[in-house]
């Protein structure tokens, strides 16, 4: 069955291959039905379907889909090889092609397996310059339209920081130390979290405000002329529901804060030490003094 939509441009010069394959099944006698479904008029079957992408070409079975879908050649010849291919495991041709039958049934049942339904991983560093930006992330196929009623966002942030990549050794903010109370250290705010997408037509946009960290006496102590920076990330996500024609994106904006923090070092003198030393030794010999004193004059006995 062609899943399609009339407006892809994809569909659309499949059409005709599509329209040749099926008089080849007839010619050949290929025990097998040719159809053709349209998403635009049949939202809710394509829904319950589950068809991702435009063109979407899937086997079917007494009315189920056997995954995984077609990725061949749309060609007429690759589509009747792949036919006759599936109508021979259909008919039984041996016990593992049944029992390879009867799993892929089985994983058609489950819409969120990673094989067929597979997602991405998206890594790697970006130079931008220090005012207000934006990051997109949006579902792109070259040889699909995407299903906008379809698209799937959920997403896991594992590290999103800001600042020169550096070796783990030579991460700065690892050399902050107690500089920065735990509770207060905001270089990953979003490592590790998971934000699903409950909802069609449904994406997460982050805004996140970007303060600089300034420590150069971390820096220099340790013999480095580098600019001691680290920039703490502010972050605030938020669902934005898109228009039914819209394909969802997610989006990760920035803006650099006016202000920063900074931090300084105020190291004490050898004699300051001493002073306070001397302060506490004086003090103690005075209030024990004062203390001998009174104690002398309660109890000192009175002449007769």
């Amino acid at each position: 069955v062609d899943f399609y939509a009339p407006w892809c441009i994809w569909c659309q010069r499949l059409a005709p291959t599509w329209e040749k394959f099926a008089m080849e099944v007839k010619e050949k006698r290929i025990d097998l039905g040719v159809g053709k479904v349209d998403c635009v008029a049949h939202q809710q079957m394509c829904k319950d379907e589950r068809v991702m992408a435009f063109p979407t070409l899937r086997w079917m079975e007494d009315g189920k889909a056997v995954m995984p879908d077609y990725r061949g050649d749309r060609t007429v010849d690759g589509l009747v090889e792949y036919a006759k291919r599936r109508v021979d495991d259909s008919k039984g041709g041996n016990n593992d092609n049944k029992s390879n039958n009867g799993d892929n049934r089985a994983l058609a049942n489950n819409e969120w397996d990673e094989d067929h339904h597979p997602g991405c991983q998206v890594s790697g560093h970006l130079m931008v310059n220090r005012v207000p930006g934006n990051l997109h992330v949006e579902a792109k196929s070259s040889h699909h339209e995407i299903n906008s009623a379809m698209t799937n966002l959920t997403h896991r942030v594992n590290h999103l920081s800001f600042g020169p990549p550096r070796a783990p050794k030579y991460n700065f903010m690892a050399l902050f130390g107690d500089a920065f109370p735990a509770t207060y250290r905001h270089s990953n705010p979003m490592k590790g979290k998971f934000y699903p997408s409950a909802e069609y037509h449904t994406a997460f946009h982050h805004h996140m405000k970007i303060v600089s960290s300034h420590a150069d006496y971390l820096a220099s102590s340790r013999g480095s002329s580098s600019s001691s920076v680290v920039y703490q990330i502010l972050e605030e996500s938020q669902v934005v529901v898109y228009e039914v024609q819209e394909i969802p994106e997610i989006k990760f904006l920035w803006d650099m804060s006016p202000m920063s923090v900074s931090l300084t070092k105020e190291g004490r003198r050898w004699y300051e030490y001493m002073t306070n030393l001397l302060a506490i030794i004086g003090g103690t010999y005075t209030t024990l003094g004062l203390i001998n004193a009174t104690l002398l004059k309660l109890f000192k006995p009175k002449r007769l």
